[in-house]
C-alpha cells in the first residue's frame, strides 16, 4: 500500500509565499486606483468635484453625468463611430493577417525571414510618422471623411502583430491534419476554414480582441482621416466638456468608463485566450 506523502511547507516557505502575496495585493491596488477614481468621480456631483476637500468616495451619490452622456446625441453618435471603425479595422486585419500568417508558418516562403523582421520593424513605427503618407494616399483614393480610410491605417499596424502572433500557431499544428483533410476530399479552403482554425482557436481570440481594440482605442488616424467632426470617435470628443468656465470632470470621468467599460469587459472574460495567445506567440524559434 502507498502512503500519500501529506503536504508540509516550512515556515520560510509560508512566510515567503505571504510576503509574495502581499506584493502582488499592492501591485494590483496600485494599478487599479486610476479605474476606480474614475468611476468614484463619476458619481459625484459638481459640487464635490470641485470642492476644496478631496474625497475618495462619493458622499453624495448621483448618476445624472452618466444620464447626461448616455442621453447625449452626439454620444451616441460618437459611440456607433467608434464601433463601427473598431469593426471594420477588426475585419480588415483579419481578412488579410491570417491567411498571411497561415502561409509563413505552413509553408516554406522564400525570404521569411526577411518578411517576419519587416513585420517586427513595421510595430516599432509611431503612428505619427505613417499620418502625412497615408493621407496623401488615402486623399488621392477619396478615403477621407469615410470610416474605411482610419480602419485601414489601424489595420495596418494590427495585420504585422497578427502574423507574429498566429504564425506559431499555424506551424505547430500537425501536417497529419492536412493528410487527413485533403484524404477526406476537402479543398485548401475547406481544410482552413475547418480544420486550422478551430485548431488553433486560442490565437485566433487573442488577435480579434487585440485588434479590436486598436480601432476602438484609436484617436491620431481618426482626428486625421476623419475631417467630418460628426464621424469622430469617442476618443476625440471628450474635450467637449472643456469650456471657458470650467472643465465638468464627473462627465468626463463618466465619458471615460463607458470609454474603458469594453476593454475592461473583454479582458475579464477572455483574459485566458488573451495571456494564452500572446505567450504562445512570443515564442521564439
Amino acid at each position: 500500500m502507498v502512503k500519500k506523502r501529506a503536504s508540509f511547507r516550512s515556515p520560510k516557505e509560508s512566510r515567503r509565499n505571504i510576503i509574495l502575496c502581499v506584493i502582488a495585493v499592492l501591485i494590483a491596488v496600485v494599478f487599479l486606483f486610476p479605474i476606480y477614481w474614475i468611476l468614484a468621480m463619476s458619481f459625484k456631483t459638481d459640487a464635490e468635484s470641485f470642492g476644496k476637500i478631496v474625497t475618495y468616495y462619493p458622499h453624495t451619490f448621483t448618476i445624472e453625468p452618466w444620464v447626461m452622456n448616455l442621453t447625449d446625441r452626439e454620444f451616441l453618435s460618437s459611440l456607433k463611430n467608434s464601433l463601427l471603425i473598431a469593426v471594420f479595422s477588426m475585419v480588415i486585419s483579419m481578412v488579410f493577417g491570417v491567411p498571411a500568417a497561415y502561409g509563413m508558418g505552413r509553408y516554406k516562403v522564400p525570404g521569411r525571414k526577411g518578411f517576419l523582421l519587416t513585420f517586427l520593424v513595421t510595430q516599432m513605427l509611431p503612428a505619427s510618422l505613417m499620418l502625412t503618407p497615408m493621407y496623401l494616399i488615402f486623399n488621392k483614393l477619396h478615403l477621407l471623411g469615410t470610416y474605411l480610410g482610419p480602419a485601414i491605417a489601424i489595420a495596418s499596424g494590427s495585420v504585422p502583430f497578427i502574423v507574429v502572433t498566429l504564425r506559431p500557431y499555424f506551424k505547430g499544428v500537425p501536417t497529419a491534419l492536412d493528410d487527413a483533410a485533403r484524404i477526406d476530399g476537402c479543398g485548401v479552403f475547406q481544410a482552413f476554414f475547418k480544420i486550422m482554425i478551430p485548431a488553433i482557436k486560442t490565437g485566433v481570440i487573442t488577435v480579434v480582441v487585440i485588434s479590436f481594440l486598436n480601432g476602438w482605442n484609436d484617436l491620431a488616424y481618426s482626428m486625421t482621416f476623419n475631417v467630418k467632426p460628426e464621424m469622430r470617435p469617442l476618443t476625440a470628443n471628450i474635450y467637449k466638456f472643456q469650456s471657458k468656465y470650467g472643465t465638468k470632470w464627473n462627465c468626463i470621468m463618466a465619458y471615460g468608463a463607458i470609454l474603458v467599460l469594453p476593454v475592461i469587459l473583454l479582458f475579464v472574460f477572455l483574459q485566458k485566450y488573451i495571456v494564452g495567445g500572446l505567450t504562445a506567440g512570443a515564442v521564439k524559434e
